[in-house]
């Protein structure tokens, strides 16, 4: 006589091992695929950016070590450039690396009160 012990479900296999197996090839392909990627001729000397002049915009108003302003090459005051730049949006300003923080703040908050809509502070990374 034989015993039945029941029927003993079967598990299902994991479905997200084969989703992790895919994964895993396509990050392999993708792997091997930028690394097949041409390269440049090696004989080739590309251009640098270092080797280019540049100069600062000349519309830019421009904030000196000492809290002096130059609008245009010439020394101006705040209120000066404010009204000079009153139908400007967009006004550069190009600030000395030992200018004051608080001289750059109170000129942007004035060119701000003086219709500017967009103040630009230009750096030496924008200039190279």
């Amino acid at each position: 006589m034989r015993r039945s012990l029941g029927h003993i479900p079967r598990t299902q296999p994991e479905p997200t091992i084969a989703l992790i197996n895919i994964v895993f090839l396509m990050l392999i392909f993708f792997l091997i695929a930028g690394s097949i990627a041409p390269s440049p001729d090696p004989d080739v000397q590309l251009v640098t950016l270092s080797e280019i002049t540049t100069e600062p915009p000349r519309d830019a108003l421009v904030l000196l070590a000492d809290g002096a302003l130059r609008l245009n090459g010439l020394a101006v005051s705040a209120g000066q450039a404010v009204s000079q730049l009153a139908g400007t949006t967009t006004v550069r300003v190009l600030p000395d690396r030992a200018a004051p923080a608080a001289d750059l703040v109170a000129l942007a908050q004035q060119l701000r009160a003086g219709g500017a809509e967009k103040l630009m502070i230009v750096t030496s990374e924008a200039l190279q």
